[in-house]
This record gives structure tokens, C-alpha cells and sequence, in this order.
């Protein structure tokens, strides 16, 4: 796994809906590759901040991107 094929799965994993083998080859990228355990955590803490503060997807800045957006719905639906 690619870093770029990492955050292309990185929602479906906070959703966790990777397929088995999927999600060993996250992990084995993980294993290896500083910078996207970092990128992981970052992401973890933006996604946790954001449901802290209400954060319902709706009125959105258009700058926010949409990958961000629907890791965050994501990961609201996998908590309620």
C-alpha cells in the first residue's frame, strides 16, 4: 500500500468497513511509514474536535475538503 492509496482508505477505516485483507495491508503501511501513523492521529484528533463541537456537515466552508467532511459523518454514525 501506497501512502496515497492509505488516505484514499483512511475513511473506510475510521468506518471500519475495510475487508480483511485491506485492512492488513493498512496495517503493514502503518508498520512502516512514520508519516501516516502521524497523518492517522492528526486526522483522529480533527475528526474527534470537530464531532466535540457539533460539527453536523451541514454549512460546510467549501474549502473544507470532502474527504474530511465524510470521515467525519463516518466516524458520527459509527459512534451513535
Amino acid at each position: 500500500m501506497t501512502c496515497r492509496e492509505f488516505a484514499e482508505f483512511l475513511d473506510a477505516f475510521l468506518a471500519g468497513t475495510l475487508l480483511a485483507e485491506e485492512m492488513a495491508a493498512f496495517h503493514r503501511h502503518l508498520a512502516v511509514c512514520v508519516h501516516c501513523v502521524t497523518y492517522l492521529d492528526t486526522y483522529r484528533r480533527t475528526v474527534d474536535a470537530c464531532r466535540r463541537l457539533g460539527a453536523t456537515g451541514e454549512d460546510v466552508p467549501a474549502e473544507v475538503p470532502e474527504e474530511l467532511v465524510q470521515a467525519i459523518l463516518a466516524s458520527r454514525r459509527k459512534q451513535a
